[in-house]
């Protein structure tokens, strides 16, 4: 038996469909992930050509708050309807990540939907973005509303679709995504 037929997938991969958001706001390499399970909830995290998880970069801090009136940290989620919770637009910002070199990188929601929770964890052990991007050290969770669940994935591209277009940047850059600030 080969090796990768032994493996039996992640979690991550028998439960959710990944969806990408590639270069947001016009931002070369900035690529967001969106982890969709079958019950409507989305995971965002970052997508692995994203430039914080490239060339050994280090973060130095991550920010929830998004400006004097707005704490992503503040979000109250209560009940069956998680009613509440703060409504977010696509290009929404959660969070502003710093990293040793004093680049800063803000991450958005990618979909519009309900905050149910951002990931605290990552504020006491900002390594788990870094090794685990896609399970612990996830960024936010999100769920659309009901009428636009199926609609949410227009605009966001499937793993091939993602994949091609790393490869082509990859071809056609002289510079790297993984150097640009």
């Amino acid at each position: 038996m080969e090796e990768a037929e032994k493996k039996a997938p992640s979690v991550t991969d028998r439960y959710y469909t990944r969806w990408y958001k590639t270069d947001m706001k016009g931002k070369p390499c900035e690529d967001h992930c969106i982890l969709q399970h079958s019950n409507r909830i989305c995971v965002i995290t970052l997508a692995e050509s994203h430039p914080i998880l490239q060339n050994g970069r280090k973060i130095k801090s991550i920010n929830y708050r998004i400006s004097d009136g707005c704490s992503r940290l503040n979000n109250k989620v209560s009940g069956k309807s998680k009613r509440g919770g703060q409504f977010l637009t696509e290009f929404a910002p959660l969070c502003r990540i710093t990293c040793t070199d004093n680049i800063e990188y803000t991450i958005f929601s990618c979909i519009r939907g309900r905050l149910l929770e951002v990931n605290e964890d990552i504020l006491k052990q900002p390594d788990l973005l870094l090794e685990k991007p896609s399970t612990e050290g996830y960024i936010a969770v999100i769920l659309p509303k009901l009428e636009e669940s199926k609609s949410i994935t227009n605009g966001l591209l499937t793993r091939q679709q993602y994949e091609e277009v790393v490869s082509k940047r990859t071809a056609q850059q002289p510079k790297p995504c993984r150097d640009q600030p």
